[in-house]
């Protein structure tokens, strides 16, 4: 039977890694990759970047991750109705605020949540620092944005990277050395796979449409050969003092035998999991988000022009644009949301005059900018501490 991991079920995932010439050897004698500044690091000629396979966890006989197996799994949120209404909110309002922060935390923070493995995850707490909101344009499209950068105006992540260094800051400083005793995690130079106490990332798609989360299989890393300490300069995105501005994290050396996967048809019903110590992730492009954001594109200008009252604008906006380099859209959901931009264009170009001088103008731009919008990538992402517990642990 074809199963999600056959090569025809796999989507060509083009992933930025560290180059070789990157990597020396720090006073230690362990592999670190130089770090680079922020012009540098947005250079997509400063990483090795290779096409790998990367398998839809969405199709039959995909995978069914384990936290403790794969380094990453799903959470169950369906059923949190006040959560899922706080998701709703800050999709609508296209950026996170304080109060959806404090409300998102008050439904997390002391739930336990089944794990696919049977095993129960209790969340004991989540930090201010790393909770904030992503917004990324269909095919890198460049996005406007507002100064918060601590809370909002993230892009998708450029680098596969892991996020945190277990002997790096600022666990060194936070726990006084101890974060390796603590924590479970597995690095080049120790491991400790007895803690139940796990650092993880919550990952929750509000789009996801286009420019994926992408996650490695830990099985299928050589992490003493490929994984490399790095120091990001955090100045432009974390208020920080002086000994902890440079956030030691992971980059990764390319490898055939790595196995990525993600995951389609992903809503903000479910959540990724993944251990912020270790797991490689990353995000890429979809073949047919070309297409996807010159129907942005064409729905941005058309409203405008409909806002204005332009309607000469309107009609130079609703023109047929198309172009053979367009790649047919790889998943299913990306189908559907540019099918549903092309639908609204269609409708307003059966009678383009009626945008600017009918009443059904207003409606037509809130329904646009809504299917337009599908294609933003939108994600919460947050870090915290939580707990491995025994499957017959009660859950609540």
């Amino acid at each position: 039977m074809p199963s999600a991991a056959d090569p025809i079920h796999a989507i060509d995932a083009e992933l930025a890694f560290t180059r070789s010439e990157d990597v020396s050897l720090d006073e230690r004698g362990l592999r670190r990759a130089r770090t680079l500044d922020p012009d540098t690091r947005a250079d997509p000629a400063s990483y090795d970047r290779r096409t790998c396979p990367a398998f839809d966890a969405s199709a039959p006989g995909g995978l069914q991750p384990e936290l403790r197996e794969h380094g990453f799994t799903y959470l169950d949120l369906s059923r949190r109705r006040a959560l899922q209404a706080a998701f709703a909110r800050v999709r609508e309002a296209g950026r996170l605020g304080p109060g959806d922060v404090a409300q998102i935390r008050r439904h997390l923070l002391g739930r336990t949540f089944a794990l696919a493995s049977g095993e129960r995850l209790l969340l004991l707490f989540i930090a201010r620092e790393g909770f904030f909101m992503r917004r990324a344009g269909p095919n890198g499209m460049a996005l406007p944005r507002e100064p918060n950068p601590e809370m909002n105006e993230h892009d998708a992540s450029v680098a596969v990277h892991a996020d945190q260094d277990v002997e790096g800051t600022p666990l060194r400083q936070l726990l006084r050395g101890a974060a390796p005793w603590l924590f479970r995690h597995d690095s080049p130079q120790r491991r400790n796979g007895r803690s139940r106490l796990a650092l993880l990332n919550v990952w929750i798609p509000l789009d996801q449409v286009t420019r994926p989360l992408v996650l490695m299989d830990r099985r299928s890393l050589d992490r003493k050969n490929h994984q490399l300490r790095y120091g990001l300069v955090t100045d432009a995105i974390l208020p920080r003092g002086e000994d902890m501005r440079i956030n030691d994290i992971w980059t990764f050396l390319h490898d055939d035998a790595q196995r990525w996967h993600f995951t389609s048809e992903m809503e903000s019903d479910r959540a990724y999991v993944f251990e912020t110590l270790g797991t490689p992730h990353g995000s890429f492009i979809l073949p047919g988000e070309e297409r996807a954001e010159a129907r942005y594109r064409q729905i941005d200008a058309v409203v405008a022009a409909v806002r204005r009252g332009d309607a000469e604008a309107v009609k130079r906006g609703l023109q047929p644009i198309e172009d053979d380099r367009w790649r047919a859209p790889a998943t299913a959901s990306l189908a559907r949301a540019i099918a549903a931009m092309e639908q609204l264009l269609a409708e307003a170009r059966a009678d383009p005059s009626a945008l600017v001088r009918g009443e059904e103008a207003s409606g037509w731009c809130a329904r646009a900018t809504a299917a337009a919008e599908r294609v933003v990538r939108k994600s919460l992402e947050m870090r915290a501490v939580a707990l491995l517990l025994p499957r017959w642990w009660p859950g609540r």
